[in-house]
């Protein structure tokens, strides 16, 4: 199989939640369940069911952290020397050209660990896939479900604390 590239960040942010869910919410919902047992018929027992349900669903969490991360190559993006290049790992602030000349910033990271409302980007997405490999000052045009989206590259980091 496969490595897929996810930021040292990440990884750490990754192994902290499948610590919670093994330590803290595991253990919850196994107390859950074992109660509901106690309430007794266990085909009528919604509380049982439910319990059961998310059992499901962290045991699922658990199993898929531990396949991603065992996949994992961490990369260190304080150790990347790319200079003013977007590659994976950049901190890169745009300026929307057409609609209203925002700027918006945006880390480049890995699939695993991207996420909108955190201004994080997964390295597979449509404007990810357009800015690699452009520097500084270039002019990206991307196709965006909403139309044709022209952005400048006014800033690219490689240091970035979370």
């Amino acid at each position: 199989m496969s490595q897929i590239p996810i930021t040292r960040v990440g990884a750490e942010r990754l192994k902290r939640e499948l610590d919670r869910l093994k330590k803290v919410e595991r253990p919850a919902v196994i107390e859950a369940i074992a109660e509901a047992r106690a309430h007794g018929d266990l085909k009528e027992n919604a509380e049982y069911h439910a319990a059961r349900e998310q059992q499901g669903f962290i045991e699922g969490r658990i199993q898929e952290l531990e396949n991603a991360l065992g996949n994992a190559r961490i990369i260190d993006v304080a150790t990347l020397n790319a200079g003013s290049k977007v590659v994976f790992g950049a901190t890169v602030t745009l300026l929307e050209e057409i609609d209203n000349a925002a700027e918006v910033t945006w880390h480049i990271v890995g699939d695993l660990e991207a996420d909108v409302n955190e201004r994080r980007l997964a390295i597979s997405a449509p404007l990810a896939r357009a800015l690699i490999g452009k520097e500084e000052g270039d002019v990206v045009e991307f196709q965006a479900p909403n139309g044709l989206r022209v952005f400048e590259i006014v800033e690219v980091s490689y240091a970035r604390s979370e």
